[in-house]
């Protein structure tokens, strides 16, 4: 059963994470999505919430097919090229999780993602469902 401890006494405040988020059983990698669709063609080229969105699309995509949902999200790794791009992450992350269960997340700006136009990369963990 999976458990948030989104701000434990004397942690700092959070906005739309959790500190800690425990779990048992199997789990799930989710390799960073990037802000491509099924057909490979680059989202919102100049558009971070459009490429946000892509993303998150995506890691809802390969969560399925290993049996989970965006719900048995433990921990997110997020990389920004540009931390002007923070709100409208944040924005898209709100839409897609669960603000009174927010995965644990580490947030990266990085100088460059393997394509130049990417401007957000995120992977993921989560807990497979006792169903899958």
């Amino acid at each position: 059963m999976m458990q948030h401890f989104v701000r434990p006494d004397g942690t700092p405040p959070v906005n739309g994470y959790s500190h800690a988020v425990s779990f048992g059983g199997p789990m799930v990698a989710v390799s960073g999505q990037v802000p491509v669709d099924a057909q490979g063609r680059l989202v919102g080229a100049e558009d971070a919430e459009a490429q946000v969105r892509q993303v998150f699309a995506n890691l809802a995509t390969a969560l399925a097919a290993a049996g989970a949902g965006l719900e048995h999200v433990v921990k997110l790794t997020v990389y920004l090229t540009d931390l002007a791009d923070l709100d409208a992450f944040r924005l898209v992350r709100d839409e897609y999780l669960d603000p009174a269960r927010p995965p644990a997340c580490s947030l990266v700006q990085v100088a460059g993602l393997v394509h130049p136009a990417f401007r957000v990369e995120i992977d993921a963990l989560a807990e497979l469902p006792v169903w899958a």
